[in-house]
């Protein structure tokens, strides 16, 4: 599973979600998807401007997590 980790990023830099949404230009209904992880797909120039407005990495951003049946024994 991918874990979106926009909530983590805003409280981290003191930010609300309309804030994020004037600085990048994405909707507000899909910065609020993002947050709640209701997302089913992200738009790479979403993910651009979102790590430009936080001056970060994508991995601060996205977090790979395995489902416990995928993982090896």
């Amino acid at each position: 599973m991918i874990k979106i980790k926009l909530s983590d990023l805003l409280g981290k830099n003191k930010m609300n979600q309309k804030t994020l949404s004037t600085i990048t230009g994405i909707r507000p209904a899909t910065i609020s998807k993002m947050y709640y992880e209701e997302v089913k797909r992200i738009d790479i120039k979403h993910l651009d401007n979102i790590c430009k407005a936080f001056n970060c990495e994508i991995s601060e951003l996205l977090e790979f997590i395995p489902d416990d049946n995928n993982k090896k024994k």
